[in-house]
């Protein structure tokens, strides 16, 4: 019986190869634009998943990377921080309006003054990172990682400017950890990720490998399909294999504008990925790259430094992840920046799109 496994690999590439040759996509310049950043020695590897209509599409691994390859998505898992703690406003035990000193009574002035959405949004007033020559924020346990990050004077008032960052965050998990008396694993993996199956996606034990944000902001680690999992969720107004997650309420607060009257300094991602300058470019936990006419959210994600990048594209009813991980030396001696290289693929995915419908 050992054959079986080999019989069916090939009959399954090539089912799937049909599926996608009959509804006339070609991924061609996709495939080749991710095989060129391998070949240049950006990536050893890479992953990519693209789902339309609620069917995959195209799902292709590259280098030396599999179905299993776990690595760590830096910023992409900002996206699930956010959804987790969402799950438990659902719950009534946190609401997104939660001031700061609420639940942390050692937040005094401004930071305490924080709310929970501010704290998802960047518009908290928190420093961004621990400042140099401070130990870095690697710490194993939220709770250790706060008792550095009180010492720190706030920025500015909340509310005043948006700061991109990790530290709020790891003060909003620790909300959630307060508010439900899990630690954050144990939480992340109750809401989260053990409802949708996501087996290889976790944010502890802490790496401390450099360029880490660690915890919350950008600790987290996963395989392909476990953060699809995720996007199918979020996607489906908060639906999983007939299970509700999050409630469609949560999901249209996560992907609303929380800048509101924040200012939005000249030079964040999506003016230069987009090359647009807006004020209402993010959610909780999520970047809105596009929107509509109304300002509603038509491209959302949640990119990460070293070149992991999750999006849904509305207008197309596609969603895709990207897995990989930079090699930053050889990236950085060519001027490669993993994190403004992965915008492209929801506009070659458009492409592609596009260009079947023009045949039909």
């Amino acid at each position: 019986m050992k054959w079986l496994p080999i019989l069916f690999f090939p009959l399954h590439v090539a089912a799937q190869h049909a599926m996608m040759h009959k509804q006339g996509y070609d991924f061609l310049k996709l495939r080749s634009t991710i095989q060129g950043w391998i070949d240049s020695g950006y990536y050893p590897g890479a992953a990519i998943i693209i789902v339309k209509d609620d069917t995959v599409i195209f799902e292709k691994y590259f280098g030396n990377y599999t179905p299993s390859t776990v690595a760590y998505i830096a910023s992409a898992g900002k996206w699930l921080a956010a959804a987790a703690i969402a799950a438990v406003v659902d719950e009534g035990r946190l609401h997104w309006d939660d001031k700061v000193k609420k639940w942390l009574p050692q937040f005094t002035g401004p930071k305490g003054q924080a709310t929970l959405r501010q704290l998802l949004s960047h518009t908290a007033g928190y420093p961004d990172y621990q400042p140099p020559g401070n130990k870095p924020d690697d710490y194993q346990t939220l709770e250790e990682s706060l008792a550095h990050i009180v010492t720190l004077p706030a920025d500015t008032l909340p509310g005043a400017l948006f700061h991109y960052g990790g530290l709020a965050m790891q003060v909003a998990g620790r909300m959630a950890e307060l508010a439900t008396g899990k630690n954050w694993e144990t939480l992340f993996e109750e809401k989260i990720a053990g409802p949708l199956q996501m087996y290889h996606t976790k944010f502890t034990p802490v790496d401390s490998t450099p360029g880490h944000n660690p915890m919350l902001g950008g600790g987290a680690r996963t395989d392909l399909q476990g953060y699809a999992n995720f996007l199918s969720m979020i996607n489906n107004n908060g639906m999983f294999k007939g299970r509700r997650i999050l409630s469609a309420v949560a999901i249209k607060e996560m992907q609303a504008n929380q800048v509101h009257a924040a200012k939005v300094n000249h030079g964040e991602f999506v003016e230069n990925a987009r090359h647009i300058y807006r004020q209402d470019v993010y959610g909780l936990g999520e970047w809105r790259e596009e929107t509509d006419s109304n300002s509603n959210a038509v491209l959302i994600s949640s990119p990460g430094w070293a070149g992991a990048y999750p999006w849904i594209d509305k207008l197309n009813h596609v969603y895709g992840f990207f897995l990989a991980r930079v090699n930053a030396i050889t990236a950085g001696r060519h001027h490669f920046s993993s994190f403004y290289a992965s915008p492209v693929l929801p506009l070659l995915v458009r492409d592609v799109i596009q260009a079947a419908h023009s045949v039909q």
